[in-house]
This record gives structure tokens, C-alpha cells and sequence, in this order.
């Protein structure tokens, strides 16, 4: 009997393999770190995709929310976890400009991590206050120059709407006071108030007061029309093409770097299967995701080197700093 178990394990140390290495992986549950608190809109998302993953998988996918520091404390403690494919990160284009909003991060997120797979997109729509005579969104910034310093813009504080909002200012020339808020939420309300009278959002938070007439959309950042809002222009089309992000905002799955390729690459295709899966895209297009995103390990990251060229020139331009 000794003889046996001795000649198997020369068998197996011949072939480069120990045991633990012959698992088929995953053989244990998988942690996936969401820097942002559990209720947030990311979370829905990843609740939408983690469980028919975990099906696909044979394991069980937790979401582990650690928000703070503008996401900064969830991202270090999940670029400190072991490369095993066991611990994974949601993430988005704050990856392109976290290091720079936080000098002292200490490490550069983009080399911290092997991108994964991309998840959805989403873009905002501009709106402003009916009582304004403007129409159209060249209508709006002749009458902003024609009043400059007389309209206020609501933003909730540190989030994308003010990157947008802003750097719009500053593309058109205008001189629109720009108004911090806690939330999204209050923004409406003094909107509607007519406290403020301009406001970038996302579409589904903004579409029930649009198809009240309440609020009048002039713009939207995608690349094509909505199809909700089908007489409403993109930037490029009403000629901000430096205002056209799309997409603005977008989340993905990240692993630590020195996650082995294999493992990469196994994750990479089980997401892309959940995400062409008719219940999920239901799922995620009720969750008001513009655009489900399928990619390769290589387009994603290729897609993530781009958004590193695109964001840190627009934070320097418009002075964004971290809250």
C-alpha cells in the first residue's frame, strides 16, 4: 500500500502538480468587495449578477460592501488580498482617477489589478427648470451667457453629475454657480423649487419629472439617442462632443495582480454567459444599466487603458477634488 501512494505521488510531482493545486477552482467561496455602502444602486447590481454566478460556478459568490474615503478603503483592502481568484472587486472609471484625488493612496489601482470582466454603463441626461424660456440646449447656454452668474446648478457633492456638470461649464464658457448637495434627492426638490435651475442625472432618477413636464431635458451624454426620449440630442450631436463620455459611469469585476491567467479567464467567460442570460439583462435594464457590457479579458483591458487616458486631463480641468 505504501508502495502504491508513493509511486502516485511521484506520478503527480513529475507532472508539476500537488494536490491542492489538482482542485478544480473555485473549490471554496469567492469574496467580491463593493467599495460603497450595501444599499447603494452598485450593490443591486452585483446582487442582479452574483447569484446566477454563483450557480455557474459551483460557489458561492459574497458581496462584502467596505464604503469610505471616497472608496478608497474598499479598493486598498481589496488590492491587499491574495491573488488566488478568492477575492475580487467591483469596480468602475473611478480606477482611471482615484490615484488622484488620493495622492497618499500609496499604490496605483490600475496596476493593483488585473482587469476581470466589465458589467454595464449607464449615461446621464441634462435637464433645467421649465420656467426657463430655453429649448433646446444652444437655446440654454446663449441665454447662460446672456445672464452669467445668475443660474445655480445642483450637484449632489463628489459624484459624477458634478465631473459632467462642471466640465460642461467650463467647455461652453459659462459662469454657472455650482450649488453642492448631500444627495441627489434635495437636488430635485429645490430644482422643482426652482432654487436651482439646471441638474445631470441619471435617467431613471430624473425620467418621472420629465414625462411630467417638471423638468426639461436638453441633453443626454450617450452616444445615441434614448429611445425613451427620442427628440432629446446628445452632447455630440448639439456639439459638446468633449461632454459625449459615454460611458459615463460604468462598473466591472477586478481580481488582485498575479491572479493566475487561467483563473482570469474562466471568470472572464462565466460572466459574460450570466450577462447574455435574457433573466439577467431584465434584471439589470430595470435597474436603469444603459448598456451590458460583454468583453473579453483583453478588450476590457484595453477598454480600462483608455479611460485612464480620458478621465485625469477632465478632474485637472475642472478642479475636482475628493470630498
Amino acid at each position: 500500500m505504501r508502495r502504491a501512494f508513493a509511486i502516485v505521488a511521484i506520478l503527480v510531482a513529475g507532472y508539476g502538480v500537488t494536490p491542492a493545486q489538482a482542485q478544480p477552482y473555485p473549490d471554496k467561496p469567492i469574496k467580491l468587495t463593493i467599495p460603497l455602502v450595501a444599499g447603494s444602486p452598485i450593490t443591486a447590481l452585483a446582487r442582479a449578477v452574483v447569484q446566477p454566478l454563483s450557480a455557474r460556478l459551483g460557489q458561492q459568490v459574497i458581496i462584502e460592501n467596505r464604503p469610505g474615503a471616497g472608496t478608497s478603503i474598499g479598493v486598498k483592502a481589496a488590492a491587499a488580498m491574495p491573488p488566488d481568484g478568492y477575492s475580487l472587486l467591483m469596480y468602475g472609471q473611478n480606477i482611471a482617477y482615484l490615484q488622484l484625488l488620493h495622492p497618499d493612496l500609496g499604490f496605483d489601482p490600475i496596476k493593483a489589478f488585473v482587469p476581470v470582466a466589465p458589467l454595464a454603463a449607464y449615461f446621464h441626461v441634462m435637464v433645467i427648470s421649465p420656467a426657463l424660456p430655453a429649448k433646446t440646449l444652444a437655446e440654454f447656454v446663449a441665454y447662460a451667457k446672456a445672464n452669467p452668474g445668475k443660474l445655480n446648478f445642483g450637484i449632489g457633492l463628489g459624484t459624477m453629475p458634478q465631473i459632467i456638470g462642471e466640465y460642461f461649464n467650463l467647455v461652453a464658457g459659462l459662469d454657472i454657480i455650482t450649488i453642492p448637495y448631500a444627495g441627489g434627492e434635495q437636488v430635485r426638490v429645490d430644482l422643482l423649487g426652482g432654487r436651482i435651475q439646471m441638474n445631470v442625472g441619471p435617467p431613471t432618477n430624473l425620467m418621472g419629472l420629465i414625462k411630467e413636464g417638471k423638468l426639461r431635458p436638453i441633453a443626454v451624454t450617450s452616444k445615441e439617442r434614448m429611445k425613451e426620449l427620442p427628440d432629446v440630442p446628445t452632447m455630440i450631436e448639439s456639439g459638446y462632443p468633449q461632454v459625449g463620455f459615454h460611458p459615463d459611469v460604468w462598473q466591472g469585476i477586478l481580481a488582485p495582480a498575479g491572479t493566475p491567467a487561467p483563473i482570469v479567464e474562466k471568470l472572464n467567460t462565466e460572466i459574460n454567459a450570466v450577462l447574455r442570460t435574457p433573466e439577467v439583462r431584465t434584471s439589470l435594464l430595470r435597474l436603469g444599466v444603459a448598456d451590458i457590457m460583454t468583453m473579453t479579458q483583453r478588450e476590457f483591458a484595453t477598454f480600462i487603458d483608455g479611460e485612464a487616458r480620458k478621465w485625469p486631463p477632465i478632474i485637472n480641468a475642472t478642479g475636482f477634488k475628493a470630498q
